[in-house]
């Protein structure tokens, strides 16, 4: 519910206008603390897509959090996409769902390269320093937190706690988890300071 500056809409506004431009006719919001304060914005807003609200009522962790939200899925045995509350992105979610069925997936994640905050510095191996680098592509990639999942994968989700800890892990093993690498140029920011938030201002401003 964070209000990017200068838009006058919170992230999930921003979210759910990607969805729909994507082909997303429907969404199950999971809320948790304040649930009150989401659920009086989504009633109150010009939503492009359908809207469906659940409220925990008590802290499921994000893998019981997710599976309590599928239950609420107007198509239960159809994939569908989930996306982490606190980041801002824009990429097409029809070619992730592609790179999904191709694979024969239970489970994709959106994979990010983000940039590092602090400068780097670049030296030879005499420990001469070469050049400063400000903001550079992380070496890594992340999870994004944007998921494409099958039908068979919300049975495999935990009652409560952490996904990223119990399914996950097995998906790996089995070979039956995906990475879909975020296309070049495509927007990726997580929101997780007030400094994020003035960047992705300014990143919207351009």
């Amino acid at each position: 519910m964070v209000e990017i500056p200068g838009t006058g809409v919170p992230i999930i506004g921003h979210q759910l206008a990607w969805l729909a431009a994507e082909g997303v006719t429907d969404a199950v919001v999971s809320c948790g603390h304040l649930a009150e304060v989401l659920k009086d914005w989504l009633a109150s807003a010009d939503l492009p897509l359908r809207v469906t609200t659940v409220v925990e009522k008590e802290p499921l962790g994000r893998g019981g959090g997710l599976k309590f939200a599928a239950a609420s899925l107007p198509r239960p045995d159809e994939p569908w996409y989930a996306t982490n509350g606190d980041i801002w992105t824009r990429f097409s979610l029809r070619e992730m769902a592609a790179f999904h069925h191709e694979r024969d997936a239970l489970a994709t994640l959106a994979l990010a390269r983000p940039r590092i905050p602090w400068g780097a510095v670049e030296t030879n191996e005499f420990g001469h320093v070469l050049d400063f680098i400000e903001a550079p592509p992380s070496p890594y990639l992340i999870n994004a937190g944007v998921y494409v999942f099958a039908p068979g994968f919300t049975a495999l989700l935990p009652e409560r706690g952490d996904h990223e800890r119990t399914t996950f892990p097995r998906l790996a093993r089995e070979r039956r988890l995906a990475g879909f690498p975020l296309p070049q140029g495509a927007y990726w920011r997580a929101i997780d300071t007030a400094k994020d938030l003035t960047e992705a201002a300014k990143e919207l401003a351009r």
